[in-house]
């Protein structure tokens, strides 16, 4: 059954076949951390100093769908040490035994996530994941050209034809269809109205010759897309990306003040075929360190769904201009917005095909 915000999956499973890592044990030393992760969503220098303070190399494994994450975790004889999954993924992770439990014991920096997420609704007491980073789905946009029509609208407004682009992900750009089209069913099963958030979609392709992707961080820094839908935390790291000589007052983003927008948080989690499972806990716990978060806050972008990492703070310590604040996420904005849950294994078939159609079209 798909989840909602009042009909909670409760506690996700737990195998006989799976156990936690017992108390008390030591990290693993010597050879390869596996990291399984998107591009750019971690701090490689975090990720070096954590390695040499266990004497481990971390290798890291990118992915650009989730999709694509869980092929390379099903692919015969491959290990991974930590996996960063999106909430909607988590409970089919975890029912396909792709997941280890969870050992609280060795992550006692978890008090220091958002209360919310410190049992979030997708996984009732963080049985299998910690919480990320938190993020909106909006619209980038170059703000020396964009001075009018804020909204879900601009990637429809012709004005912008050929340096528009969607996040390429099916659940992601569907929605976006729909929101923009005042629909507020972005969990739906009902396959008509699935595919008729394809329909509103395809109308990109003539009207915009519409483009797909995941680096607005570049391309809208580097002026190759004037709107770009994207997550919140790829306009923030676009200001890394600027060349040399342009202010980052040129970048702007786009999200609703009403219910009308998208949330998340990216998650850390251990899957089921780690073979560095108490260091991996020990990465999970690192990365929830305040002052850990905000070093890898300063590479990525993405916000830390941490309690000590305010919005006042990320302004102040220049993180964030004032022209983008807009893309600070807050535990208020994440109790309002929609999410992206999980769906049944037929509904999210509709969804891919509509999708696939969709970009088989552009």
């Amino acid at each position: 059954m798909p989840l909602t915000r009042t009909d909670s999956p409760g506690a996700l499973p737990l195998h006989d076949d799976i156990s936690p890592i017992a108390d008390g044990l030591s990290p693993e030393s010597g050879g390869v951390l596996k990291i399984l992760n998107y591009p750019e969503y971690v701090s490689p220098d975090v990720l070096k100093a954590f390695g040499k303070t266990h004497g481990v190399e971390v290798e890291v494994t990118t992915f650009n769908t989730m999709e694509d994450a869980i092929s390379k975790l099903r692919t015969p004889g491959a290990s991974f040490d930590v996996w960063f999954p999106t909430p909607d993924v988590i409970g089919k992770a975890a029912v396909g035994k792709l997941l280890l439990p969870l050992n609280k014991t060795y992550l006692g920096n978890l008090a220091n996530a958002w209360p919310q997420l410190q049992s979030p609704f997708y996984d009732e007491g963080s049985r299998y994941s910690v919480p990320y980073c938190a993020y909106t789905s909006g619209v980038g946009y170059r703000a020396d050209e964009v001075t009018a029509g804020f909204g879900y609208g601009l990637l429809w407004d012709p004005a912008y034809k050929g340096k528009a682009y969607l996040i390429d992900d099916h659940r992601e750009g569907l929605a976006l269809a729909m929101l923009k089209n005042g629909s507020r069913e972005i969990n739906t099963e009902d396959p008509v109205k699935i595919k008729q958030a394809g329909t509103w979609l395809s109308e990109l392709v003539p009207l915009m010759n519409i483009k797909t992707g995941i680096a607005a961080y570049q391309l809208v820094a580097e002026g190759q897309a004037t709107v770009h839908h994207c997550w919140s935390g790829d306009m923030i790291n676009a200001q890394s990306y600027l060349p040399k000589g342009v202010d980052a007052d040129v970048l702007g983003y786009w999200y609703p003040s009403d219910d009308l927008g998208v949330v998340g948080t990216d998650s850390l989690a251990v899957p089921a075929s780690a073979t560095k499972p108490v260091l991996a806990h020990l990465l999970l716990n690192h990365l929830l360190d305040p002052a850990v978060a905000q070093e890898n806050f300063s590479f990525t972008g993405y916000q830390p769904a941490l309690s000590a990492i305010t919005p006042e703070k990320m302004v102040t310590d220049e993180f964030v201009t004032e022209g983008l604040k807009s893309a600070i996420v807050t535990p208020e904005v994440y109790a309002r917005s929609q999410q992206i849950f999980q769906i049944s294994p037929a509904a999210e078939a509709v969804w891919l095909d509509t999708w696939s159609q969709f970009k088989a079209g552009q």
